[in-house]
Order: structure tokens, then sequence, then C-alpha cells
């Protein structure tokens, strides 16, 4: 039997993620990812002497749009520290942070681990801060170079509650807020370029005690497969502590992703040894009703809205709108098709198996696709009617990726896209079909109208697609009859 009968996981996350303002937290500064090292810098994010800071108003919207989206009270004021220590990549010596007042506090999340089990997870807190630098370490030479393009750069730490139960509800905590954010438009979300990362603090404690265990800290984890691993070990490591009567030390520890396993980085720190105090260079930040009630306008519908409205409006299954509402680009689209026309479970069969397919092998988001949402409805409108054939509907698809041109531009300039409607050239592909197939025309003359099908395929096949299908429905189900 498992640990996990023994004794109950408690799990706290720190989300950090970078906010997508076009400048940095204090400067006017990029902030944009990717540039060549410490060519994104000035005196003020580089902590030089008699450099003041100037805060990002875009910035603050967006970190109390990400308050109301996790249902937090917001602070009206709320009061920027200084974060003390000492690290070659913190250029200041001390991060600008919040503490005792940060912007938004006591808000929630509600998870579905997947499990069937759907959970509600306390968010302690939001605050602003600006991010350290980085630190290159290279493999070649004894020796690390920094890069002070991320220093400065703005951010929201989002800390939850110890309400996580396990590895899986954590991972599955933060692809929600993943989504969540990204909904929001306010973080682009790309875990690989640290624009979201977390800390996790990890504990264990004999079920039935409310105390809590002794907790241990994992740094710096940058997809959702690393929290999984990472929390997944590290509970294993504190049970086996645990059972051999040896106590659980509190640090912070970094995991290896080629191993699976954690190694012990420093002692963990509490705040005191942080040693916050009021940042003397900014004055407490005061924001308005008026101001929350601004960017509260400008709030997108929520995810689990989004699902909701599209398995009761549109009648779609479950799964079809967890696909479709996982990002909010792939729902305007499939909003977009509806309202232009098309039968919302066919369209939610093309964006799913075509459209969303095609985006993802072209690396860009469907805010980008090459086919707007209006020309694959003008396509999908025309198959309801008869117009066209699904095999003809397909290539016309690929036509219009490939060439930018409409609907009805493609079908216009090619005569094979033209549907055959020649009854009598009709006819000879119906004989040959009940010739070739005489078990489905006895199984559809004995009462079975599904072998209907058996006998459509092969007409559609010989007429590469071209034949008519109502028509062709229409003359074969007329000769099965005749001769029944």
């Amino acid at each position: 039997m498992g640990f996990e009968s023994r004794y109950e996981i408690v799990i706290g996350l720190e989300v950090h993620a970078h906010l997508k303002t076009s400048s940095k937290l204090f400067c006017a500064c990029p902030a944009a990812f990717g540039a060549t090292p410490n060519r994104q810098v000035c005196p003020v994010c580089l902590g030089l002497p008699g450099a003041l800071p100037v805060l990002n108003r875009q910035a603050v919207a967006f970190a109390v749009r990400a308050a109301l989206a996790l249902r937090c009270r917001i602070n009206l004021t709320s009061v920027f520290a200084r974060k003390n220590y000492f690290y070659p990549d913190l250029p200041k010596g001390y991060q600008i942070s919040q503490f005792d007042l940060p912007v938004a506090e006591q808000g929630y999340l509600d998870i579905d681990s997947g499990e069937n089990d759907r959970r509600r997870i306390g968010i302690t807190r939001i605050h602003l801060e600006d991010d350290a630098g980085k630190s290159v370490h290279l493999e070649t030479e004894d020796a690390s170079l920094l890069d002070y393009n991320r220093s400065g750069v703005p951010l929201i730490e989002i800390v939850s509650e110890p309400d996580l139960r396990s590895p899986v509800e954590a991972a599955a905590y933060m692809r929600l807020l993943r989504q969540v954010l990204r909904y929001l438009d306010i973080c682009d979300g790309n875990m690989e370029e640290g624009s979201l990362r977390c800390d996790a603090n990890l504990s264990l404690r004999p079920f039935g005690q409310e105390a809590f265990g002794t907790r241990t800290e994992l740094k710096n984890l940058n997809s959702f497969k690393f929290v999984e691993r990472a929390l997944s070990y590290e509970a294993r490591r504190h049970a086996a502590l645990l059972d051999a009567g040896q106590a659980v030390q509190q640090e912070t520890r970094l995991f290896d992703s080629h191993t699976g396993e954690t190694h012990s980085m420093r002692g963990k720190e509490e705040s005191h040894d942080y040693r916050y105090f009021p940042d003397p260079d900014l004055a407490p930040l005061t924001v308005s009703d008026e101001f929350v009630e601004t960017q509260r306008r400008k709030q997108p519908e929520m995810p689990w809205d989004a699902r909701l409205r599209v398995e009761t409006d549109y009648e779609l299954p479950s799964q079809d709108a967890l696909l479709l509402t996982a990002e909010r680009s792939s729902l305007q689209y499939l909003d977009r098709c509806i309202r232009a026309g098309a039968q919302p479970k066919r369209a939610a069969n093309w964006i799913m198996a075509d459209v969303l397919r095609d985006a993802k092998e072209t690396g860009g988001d469907l805010a980008d696709f090459p086919l707007s949402p209006e020309e694959l409805a003008n396509l999908l409108v025309r198959l309801e009617t008869g117009n066209v054939s699904v095999p003809i509907a397909k290539a016309v698809y690929h036509d219009m990726l490939r060439t930018g041109q409409t609907v009805d531009a493609i079908i216009a300039a090619n005569p094979n896209y033209q549907l055959m409607s020649d009854t009598d050239e009709l006819v000879k592909h119906i004989e040959t079909a009940m010739q070739t197939n005489p078990q489905a025309v006895d199984s559809y003359r004995a009462g079975n109208r599904k072998a209907l099908g058996a006998l459509i395929g092969p007409i559609m096949r010989a007429t590469k697609g071209q034949a008519d299908p109502v028509l062709v429905n229409r003359l074969l189900i007329e000769r099965l009859e005749k001769d029944a």
C-alpha cells in the first residue's frame, strides 16, 4: 500500500506571470522576449544611483483584471516594498514587490483535476513585482553570464492557499490558471520562455492531523509535466523520511528534469530574511472604484462560462466544448463560423479535425489563421445544402489555405469542383455499384436503410466526389425500390 494511504499531501503554488505590457514595470525599456542580451536596459532597471522608478499604469490594469477573474477582493490602496537579497542577476540588490498590502487578496479558482473531482482552490493574494535578470551558466567554462533584459519586466505573483492535495491537482490548477491569463490577454503563457513559471511548496501530514508538516519549496518549475513530476518525487521523498523516523528539512530545492529528482539548493528563507520595508521612491498605489469598473467592463467571457455556453447553446458534447474553448481564439473562431451560417456540429467537427491541426502545423494562432471563419462557413453551408460533396469540400478547403482565394472563386475556376448532375451518367454509376455490391442491395431491400451508405460510397469514389450527393441519393432509392 502506498504512502498516500498514510499521509495527506499539502501543496501550495506561487505562480509568476509576466504581463504583456510593451514596457517594463518602472521604466520605458521594452519588455519583449528574445532581444540581444543587455540591449533593453536603462539606469532604472539596472539600479544605477539616482534613477527613480515610475509605475506602469497598464501593468496595474492587468493585475486588476487578473484579480477580477479570480474573484479576489481588490485593495484600493496597496504598497510597494523592497525585498532585499543579493544575487548577481538582481542589479539593485533588492526586488520591488508588495508585502503587507498587495493589489488583491482572498480569491479562488475552481478546478477539475480530471478525476471527476471539482475542487475550489483559494487564492491568498496577487501582487505586482518586477522580475530579476537572467543568469546564463556556461557548460564549457566555469563561469556565468548575466542578461539584464528581463530585469524590471512586470509580473504578477499569484499565491494559492495550501488547498491542493495531489500533484495531479497542482498541474490542473496551473493549466486552468494559464488558460484564464491567456483569455484575459494579459500573459502569453509561454512557459518555455519563462513567461509563466511557479514555485511549489509541499508538505505531508498523517491523515487526521490538523497541523501542517515541514514544507520544502521547489523553485522555477516551467512546465505542467515538471510540476507534476517534481511534486510526485518530493512527496515520495518526504514519505520515506517520515517512515524512517527522520525529520524533513525546510529548504528550497531544484528539480532535475533529466533524473526526475530534486536536489537541495539552499535553506528556505522566511519573510523576515528579506527585510521588507516600503519603497521610499514609490508612493502607495491607489486605484479608484471607477478604474476597477473600467477593467471589469473589459473582461472577456471566462473559460468555464464559455464551455457551458457552447454545450448549451450549440448542443455540443462536453469533450468537444472543452477542446473548442481551450483557447479564446478557437472559441471566437467557432462563434464567428456559426454566426456566418454554419451548422454548429459540422463547424465544430471541421475546426477540431482540420483547422486546429493546420494552425498547429504552421505554428500560428487561430487569430492569424489564413482562412477566415466566415469563408469556412461559406464552404460548410455549400456542403450542408448539397452544393458540394465532402471530397470536393476538402479539396476546396486546402486550395483556400494554399491560395488565399475565396470559396466562390476557387469553385468557379475549377471544373473538377462542379457537381455532376447528368442523370444518365449517374444512373450508369448506380447500376455498377448495385451489381458489384449485391449484399448491400439485398440488405437495403430487407429493411436496413443504413446499407445505402455501402452503395453511395463506391459511386462517389467512381466520380471522384463530383456526383451530386442529393441527386445520387434520390436516384439510388428510386432504383432500389423500383425492382424490390
